[in-house]
């Protein structure tokens, strides 16, 4: 997220790079920065003459490479924005013809390499020179207190504030998908006013989120061995089934027992041990620590059955005529009990 935003932030000093290989796990930093140079990289006039989008299955490289070596018609530079551009490097031939031209690449042009869902070969001498000449990002995995933290800095940098609950609660609701979460930010944003707090009340009213009847606070009711709100929160999704089905609800109690596994497995269990390991936020390393006392390993190891048992109940199988709230109702009193 730093290294986004120092590139940009270079863009924006006119330290402009002939090429940008955008790669990675997150889709939504690639797109960020490919959109920040499309949008602003050119006036608006000269955009029609100097700026191409291409997508990969639909350009050759050495197509490409020629155009990239003509001057601008009207503007200081060329902008040529690839999309989708892990098909066009496909042949050995492909990556000779770029590595040629990266050995003396224009400096009337600039080329955007957005190469998503897929890891390019690092190996080959055409990216050491696109290191070395251009910027050369790949994007890491996102874990959940990454998320937070994004969350958290976005919200900041938008002149809002965010407490942790209702980040936890975009992220159960929204998982790790920055593009939704942050469309979801922007219609807040236009919702309520200027510099005030993005609460759970204001996430409940704007979003359709529950402040109490979502998978972070089933989560913190199993954690806490809280079986009345537990069942007050199953009943809640039995009564609302399309919005509340098995698929969605499952594997967030897997992750967290997944954790909690590996959380007893821990030598170190100081704060920020605790939170790399398990890639949460440190606010919820204490939460594991109670969940801990309460959830030996042994009866943890019984509780990734019974969720693997819901699973297959919740598809047909062994489950005779049983309903979604009978599977759900059963698993719950499985689990804490």
């Amino acid at each position: 997220m730093k290294e986004v935003n120092n590139i940009i932030n270079e863009i924006k000093k006119g330290n402009i790079k002939p090429v940008y290989f955008l790669t990675g796990d997150t889709d939504f930093f690639i797109d960020q920065i490919s959109n920040y140079i499309e949008e602003n990289l050119l006036p608006e006039d000269a955009k029609g003459f100097d700026q191409m989008v291409l997508y990969g299955m639909d350009v050759n490289m050495r197509d490409l490479v020629m155009q990239a070596k003509r001057f601008p018609m009207i503007g200081e530079r060329i902008v040529m924005i690839i999309k989708e551009a892990q098909h066009l490097f496909k042949k050995k031939d492909d990556f000779d013809v770029f590595e040629e031209y990266m050995k003396l690449p224009s400096d009337k042009t600039v080329i955007v390499f957005n190469y998503k869902h897929k890891k390019p070969d690092g190996r080959k001498k055409v990216f050491k020179l696109i290191k070395e000449k251009g910027v050369f990002y790949q994007g890491k995995k996102l874990y959940e207190r990454d998320v937070v933290k994004w969350i958290q800095d976005t919200v900041l940098g938008m002149g809002y504030h965010i407490d942790i609950k209702s980040t936890q609660m975009l992220v159960e609701f929204l998982g790790t998908d920055l593009s939704k979460i942050y469309n979801e930010i922007n219609k807040l944003k236009i919702l309520i006013p200027e510099k005030s707090a993005i609460t759970p009340d204001v996430i409940e009213k704007n979003i359709g989120i529950s402040k109490e009847y979502n998978n972070f606070e089933l989560k913190d009711a199993i954690a806490k061995n809280d079986y009345l709100k537990a069942q007050r929160i199953i009943n809640y999704y039995n009564a609302n089934p399309k919005e509340h089905a098995i698929p969605a609800i499952l594997p967030n109690l897997y992750t967290f027992f997944k954790n909690l596994f590996l959380y007893h497995s821990l030598v170190d269990k100081s704060e920020y041990s605790v939170s790399k390991a398990l890639g949460i936020h440190k606010f919820f390393v204490r939460d594991y620590e109670a969940a801990a006392r309460k959830y030996p390993m042994k009866k943890i190891t019984r509780i990734m059955s019974y969720l693997q048992e819901a699973d297959l109940k919740s598809k047909g199988v062994n489950s005779g005529t049983m309903t979604q709230k009978d599977i759900m109702n059963e698993l719950i009193f499985k689990v804490m009990h």
